[in-house]
């Protein structure tokens, strides 16, 4: 299923990880001030930051204030990035009013209503976008189609109820990042990046309604294989014909599933525009464009090689080239933005889809590192508050709901980044953009 929009086990891939890990989204803030300089060589969180209210599940007597004294300031979501250039100093309050929304305490303002989960089922995105610049710069304007909400579960319902607009636990993070070094001008002017700027990616998905979704439909794949004279290496991998009729609901169930995630994060970027807006004023909110959001953890229907055929990205996004009908025409000359996050204490990068990945991938590379260690070895080589006090002492605040998550997501837990990024630039499937550093991490 999908992993960002139900772990696509219907296709007999089950993950490794997570069972909702979610695609990512980037958007950036054109500058606001006519005369901006770096009055700082390096982003001073220890003396800057300051502690808010938590969420009331997870409360805590203080959470971070950040103020960033450097010219710009980037914002990026899950697969979402975003960039601020702005002022001198750009200060940005994560308090409780939006704590709940990057934790996964609550609320989705005024849309948890009646009907609001079958449009957000339908319609994806574009249901609680602000801006037609954000449904452009989403993988498929932010709707998958072939979505019915009649075939998600009472259940897949309750638990998406109220998450709208949430980050969840597990792998999923907001990151705060600065803009390290830049590989692709033209690249990079496409996509709004420099150096310098500060970036938030935010990884989330579909949440409980996602998970749901892929629990219902293996047991219903499990009851029909030898209907189907399937047999599997690992009872795990269920599945069943895509023209059958739980492969055909299945889909239909996965679409829901995938408008729902991208809803998740547009309301997420919503939250931060509003944040932006509250402490920066109205024309830093003004300037805060979205770069790309991109699902992983789909199967979608494309033509390659002149066949039709459904495409399932496990654990992987798209990385379509230049001149692809299916990017933004913003970025038709440079390729579809590509993001690979590294870990808590390593940098993450930004590429641009090559046409080798046309050739050697059906359009497709990794959306991450990827694990070096299971969760229950990484916390066998560190405790969480030790591991806290490291990334602190380079600089790069953390706050988590447990000591216990954070231990999992040790950097060591994951491959080297800039090996993963060499090997995905040399086989042609990405060329490098820009790197972005860790400066402050929230985890679920």
């Amino acid at each position: 299923m999908n992993a960002d929009y139900a772990d696509e086990r219907r296709y007999g891939e089950r993950s490794k990880t997570s069972f909702f890990k979610g695609p990512l989204l980037l958007f950036y803030l054109r500058s606001i001030c006519a005369i901006c300089v770096h009055l700082r060589p390096a982003f001073d969180l220890k003396r800057y930051a300051q502690i808010g209210a938590e969420p009331a599940s997870h409360a805590q007597k203080s959470r971070p204030l950040m103020s960033i004294s450097r010219r710009s300031f980037v914002v990026s979501a899950s697969t979402s990035l975003a960039v601020l250039a702005g002022a001198p100093r750009l200060v940005l309050p994560w308090r409780r009013r939006y704590a709940l929304v990057i934790r996964g305490g609550t609320v989705f303002d005024g849309l948890g209503g009646p009907g609001i989960e079958a449009d957000v089922a339908i319609d994806g995105g574009r249901v609680v976008a602000k801006r037609g610049e954000d449904v452009e710069r989403t993988e498929s304007q932010g709707r998958l189609e072939g979505a019915e909400p009649a075939v998600v579960s009472e259940r897949a319902r309750q638990r998406g109820a109220g998450q709208l607009g949430t980050m969840g636990s597990g792998n999923h993070f907001v990151e705060v990042q600065r803009v390290d070094e830049i590989f692709d001008p033209a690249a990079a002017d496409a996509y709004g990046l420099q150096t310098g700027q500060v970036t938030v990616l935010v990884h989330s998905g579909s949440r409980g309604l996602g998970h749901q979704v892929c629990s219902d439909y293996v047991k219903t794949m499990d009851s029909v294989l030898a209907r189907y004279g399937i047999s599997l290496p690992d009872r795990q991998l269920s599945c069943a014909p895509a023209s059958s009729p739980e492969g055909r609901a299945y889909l239909a169930a996965m679409a829901a599933a995938a408008n729902f995630a991208w809803a998740n994060r547009q309301e997420i970027a919503n939250r931060v525009r509003r944040a932006v807006a509250r402490v920066l004023g109205g024309e830093a909110e003004s300037g805060t464009h979205q770069v790309y959001d991109v699902a992983h953890n789909v199967a979608k229907i494309e033509v390659h090689g002149g066949r039709e055929v459904l495409v399932h990205r496990k654990g992987a996004t798209r990385a379509f080239p230049a001149g692809s009908d299916e990017i933004p025409v913003a970025y038709s000359e440079v390729g579809q933005p590509v993001f690979i996050p590294g870990s808590m204490g390593t940098a993450s990068y930004v590429l641009a889809g090559e046409r080798g990945s046309m050739e050697r991938s059906f359009g497709t590379t990794c959306h991450g590192a990827g694990r070096r260690l299971s969760r229950t070895a990484a916390r066998k080589e560190v405790h969480g508050a030790d591991l806290r006090r490291q990334l602190e002492q380079q600089g790069i605040v953390v706050r988590t709901a447990s000591n216990k998550g954070l231990a999992e997501e040790a950097p060591f837990a994951y491959k080297d980044v800039e090996a993963v990024v060499g090997v995905v630039a040399r086989a042609g499937l990405a060329r490098r953009v820009a790197r972005l550093v860790p400066i402050g991490v929230v985890k679920g």
